[in-house]
């Protein structure tokens, strides 16, 4: 990350939100920007941006790991995430998504040992 203004967070969620949209809408981009009032260059820059913050190393969370013969510790995971590997992975609520969708294709692409 460049070491220029900080974050500014509501730029980039606006941004999520635009480039969400434009996949849904089957539009090109420049059809999109130009419905939306929106400068193409911008919208490249930021889409290419997002998709490196996303893929950006995230922060260590920590785990545990329970054995197969072992029952699954009692909690208060409002989601189960079974991966094609078989894996499950419980996700507690007030996950941050971010971090979710770094760990998820870390563990999609790592095979197991």
């Amino acid at each position: 990350m460049s070491q220029g203004k900080p974050r500014d967070a509501r730029k980039e969620q606006r941004w999520r939100r635009w480039i969400r949209q434009w996949q849904k809408s089957g539009l090109s981009v420049q059809a999109f920007c130009s419905q939306h009032d929106l400068i193409p260059s911008n919208f490249y820059f930021w889409r290419r941006e997002i998709i490196q913050r996303d893929a950006a190393p995230g922060t260590f969370v920590a785990v545990q790991v329970v054995g197969e013969d072992e029952p699954p510790p009692a909690s208060t995971s409002a989601l189960e995430i079974v991966l094609a590997s078989g894996r499950s992975l419980r996700v507690a609520p007030g996950f941050d998504p971010v971090t979710l969708r770094q760990l998820l294709a870390v563990l999609e692409e790592v095979p197991s040992c």
